[in-house]
């Protein structure tokens, strides 16, 4: 399920998955809010929907400047609008709008060697094309002139080169139609990952290299000319899979390159090396001749041969390469399991001299997210979670990790300031969305230098989170996360949601969402607690796995142990329980419908498994289907019996069903198909349980539109106040 979060956290992304876009006289409109039309001081799903989200942030080469993109919404006129401003790298800065007044911008960043500022942005025809303008936002000029949309870009070191991430057609899975079948809908599929994640595969982004003179860029060649390969990769991959070496000569991607089933049963990513100047390609990750083993495509990975690499193959997720200042050595983040994409992420440093690979932070058992090269060449800066926060380490070659930050929030590591004594982050928690910081690397002390919603959090209320540990059925101790509704009040009783986590190894950290956002939740007079339960990272590598083919194992006794845990409290309303969440969340809510004992009230399940079977053959990603259960749902062993997570799927449990449950899901959702949601609903209403269906045609596995946004978040109160606040 590639780590499905509930919520929107990403880095950098292709603009093509970026929120959507708009060019008409409306978008003037949207904009940053300041002040709030009534007193009310509740925090509520539209006033969160006005908040502004802070994109890329990138400092000037003298660090005297700063630009940075925020994108606001309207719920309105259903429509996103993308701002860059330009800003001064301090605390009291003010920022300036530098986009026009009926336009969206995306990306910004300084052109290397110039005052420029590089940026996306549609052209007469509608088509998205690269921009520059004056850092003052004067002398806007289109530097690109493409016959097809630029959805990401990168100026080499020397700033007289450019990578252009384009989408090409190609004819891997899907077939091309008869020419003179011009408005015909159908699709021929003749391979696997014939969809993905939210559309059918008949293109893949690929890098283009191009001259620029300062004025115009120039033609642009394909570097995976006729190969149906993505760099970088889809659903989420961005600029930050492609790196440039310091002298500009040399270029590191990341793809994956296979077709097909061979795709679809594997993660083994690598890091390829272009040359400039001789067209040569390098594969960092496998010995030159290396042939990839023959496997069983329905059976785990984790007990075949073609996971028994040798020593120098990377075998899983090899991505995100950054070269070393000096150009030494290149890191990259890398799996070493194939097949299995919830593998920790460790950090891999390749020495071009001999060629040597070493992993330098395995003495940090958890995984490792955003990473950037200190000046000296020997020490590395990264983000990761532990105890249900993410925080900044640092690492050197020799695998010395040591904590920079501990502070109860989620950081996201952007880059090393250039006098090298700070770090630049977004900073996030469960209370506040991202603000950008520079962080002191030798007291983690942080200095924040946008205030983009300041205004929100100075006039809603916001409940207290607190942390608490619980004893597990098999006696090992489970860390949550407690959030209580404004002005607690412990002398009354507060009905509470336990949320179930999605993933299943995505870590129940200090995230800020836009759709699961727990402050919402707590503002409609919900206690939440939110569990990281087991098959979560951020407590060591034995939690974290307990969950492969286990689905309805421990991690459903830690939920129950969550809840029971929490009832113990006088202001918990033991009548009034519900459960909520999305992907194994949802799946989750589906497997305690049939087995809860009669603890909730309500239940709501987002994009979620119903029947574990049915998802085997039905999501496209088979590599995560094969690791997690083990094996097709047709194998059986010699009792006749097929693999656990098959045999206690959440649809045989039907017969149990008690408890109202509303089912949610998009129909562009290829990772978890909406007919799951629709199976729940009709289930219930068959059994005669009291049940709603919300689907969304034109969203996948999240909810990104902003009435869809809305909709959401009435129908989920409007559900869970029917069943847990009417009398």
């Amino acid at each position: 399920m590639n780590k499905l979060l509930t919520s929107c956290i990403m880095s950098l992304s292709l603009v093509a998955c970026s929120p959507i876009q708009n060019s008409d006289s409306e978008l003037g409109k949207i904009s940053r809010t300041t002040e709030f039309a009534d007193s009310s001081r509740q925090f509520t799903p539209e006033v969160m929907w006005q908040m502004g989200r802070i994109g890329s942030y990138q400092l000037s080469a003298d660090a005297q400047q700063a630009i940075y993109g925020v994108t606001y919404y309207s719920v309105e006129k259903n429509k996103s609008r993308a701002v860059i401003y330009a800003s001064t790298p301090t605390t009291d800065a003010t920022p300036v709008p530098l986009t026009a007044e009926a336009s969206a911008e995306y990306a910004p960043s300084f052109i290397p060697g110039t005052n420029k500022v590089a940026y996306l942005a549609a052209d007469k025809d509608g088509a998205m094309q690269l921009w520059m303008m004056h850092a003052d936002g004067s002398n806007r000029k289109q530097i690109t002139f493409e016959a097809s949309d630029v959805n990401d870009y990168l100026f080499s070191p020397c700033g007289t080169k450019v990578i252009l991430v384009k989408t090409v057609n190609h004819e891997s899975s899907v077939q091309e139609n008869d020419a003179d079948l011009q408005l015909t809908t159908g699709i021929v599929a003749n391979d696997l990952m014939y969809k993905h994640w939210d559309h059918y595969t008949k293109s893949a982004p690929h890098p283009f290299l191009a001259a620029f003179d300062g004025e115009k860029v120039g033609e642009s060649k394909d570097l995976l000319e006729g190969e149906p390969y993505e760099c970088p990769m889809l659903p989420f991959g961005g600029v930050e899979q492609l790196a440039w070496s310091p002298d500009s000569k040399q270029i590191a991607y990341t793809c994956r390159k296979l077709a097909g089933l061979d795709y679809a049963i594997s993660t083994d990513s690598d890091i390829y090396l272009y040359d400039i100047e001789t067209d040569n390609v390098k594969n960092l990750c496998k010995p030159e001749g290396y042939v990839r083993p023959a496997c069983d495509p329905t059976r785990s990975l984790k007990n075949q041969a073609v996971n028994q690499f040798a020593e120098d193959v990377n075998a899983g997720y090899d991505q995100n390469p950054q070269f070393s200042p000096d150009g030494n050595y290149i890191a990259w983040s890398s799996m070493e399991r194939d097949g299995y994409e919830s593998d920790r992420t460790r950090l891999c440093i390749y020495e071009f001299a001999t060629g040597k690979k070493s992993y330098v932070t395995e003495s940090f058992e958890s995984g490792v997210n955003e990473f950037a090269w200190a000046q000296d060449n020997q020490t590395l800066y990264f983000s990761g979670v532990w105890h249900g926060r993410t925080n900044l380490y640092q690492t050197n070659l020799k695998g010395e990790v040591k904590q920079i930050t501990d502070d109860v929030a989620d950081y996201v590591l952007l880059g090393v300031h250039p006098d090298g004594k700070q770090l630049l982050t977004k900073c996030h928690s469960m209370s506040r969305a991202d603000e950008v910081y520079f962080v002191n690397i030798a007291d983690g002390q942080k200095t924040q230098l946008t205030q983009e919603n300041e205004p929100f959090y100075a006039h809603f209320e916001f409940g207290k989170v607190k942390e608490r540990w619980i004893e597990t059925t098999d006696k090992k101790q489970m860390h949550a996360w407690v959030i209580l509704p404004p002005n607690f009040d412990p002398t009354k009783k507060y009905p509470t949601l336990l949320f179930c986590e999605g993933g299943p190894q995505s870590p129940v950290s200090q995230f800020w969402s836009f759709r699961w956002n727990f402050q919402v939740m707590a503002n409609q007079g919900y206690v939440v607690i939110a569990p990281n339960r087991r098959g979560l990272p951020g407590f060591g590598m034995e939690w974290l796995e307990q969950i492969s083919g286990d689905y309805s194992g421990q991690c459903m006794k830690d939920y129950l142990s969550a809840i029971d845990d929490l009832c113990k409290e006088p202001w918990v309303d033991t009548e009034r329980l519900g459960a909520v969440g999305a992907s194994f969340g949802g799946y989750s809510v589906y497997w305690l419908a049939g087995n809860h004992e009669k603890r909730f009230k309500a239940f709501i399940a987002h994009d979620g498994i119903f029947n574990t079977q049915q998802q085997y053959v039905e999501t496209e990603e088979m590599w995560f289907p094969n690791w997690d259960m083990g094996q097709a749902p047709w194998y059986k062993d010699a009792q006749g019996k097929r693999a656990k997570v098959f045999e206690t799927s959440p649809h045989l449990y039907v017969d149990r069903w008690d408890t109202p449950i509303l089912c949610i899901h998009g129909q562009k959702d290829f990772r978890i198909e909406y007919t799951q949601a629709e199976s729940a609903f009709t289930a219930a209403r068959v059994r005669g349980i009291p049940a709603q269906l919300l689907l969304f045609p034109d969203e996948n596995h999240w909810v990104l539109k902003p009435q869809n946004g809305i909709l959401w978040q009435r129908t989920f109160f409007r559900w869970l106040d029917k069943w847990l606040k009417e009398k």
